[in-house]
């Protein structure tokens, strides 16, 4: 399950802004992840909640915010919404769609104490 190492991860920026800002406690950690990055949202949840334990952010809760998939049709020279990565364009049919958003994901913002 790659959720677990991306809670680490998530978990590291976490310390690493700690270290940056001076701040010792986490409470909310909000969190974007893009509708085409491969992430289900409740097993990082899971993962999160398991890899913050004893740490700086230990009880605090995660909120995720989904973005959107969205891509760029060749064809049509458009952006399109798209919901998997090798989904047709919704105008022309076509294949030929570059993914341009939904892919991230990134701690947004922290509340901390």
């Amino acid at each position: 399950m790659h959720e677990m190492s991306l809670a680490e991860g998530v978990l590291q920026v976490i310390e690493d802004s700690a270290r940056t800002n001076g701040f010792s406690q986490v409470k909310t950690v909000w969190l974007e992840v893009g509708a085409l990055a491969g992430v289900e949202a409740d097993a990082l949840r899971f993962c999160f909640d398991a890899v913050v334990k004893n740490s700086i952010a230990d009880g605090a809760r995660l909120d995720i915010i989904e973005t959107p998939g969205e891509g760029y049709c060749m064809h049509c020279d458009k952006t399109v919404p798209i919901s998997q990565r090798y989904d047709p364009c919704p105008h022309c049919g076509g294949y030929q769609v570059q993914p341009t958003g939904g892919l991230e994901l990134k701690v947004r913002e922290l509340e901390v104490d």
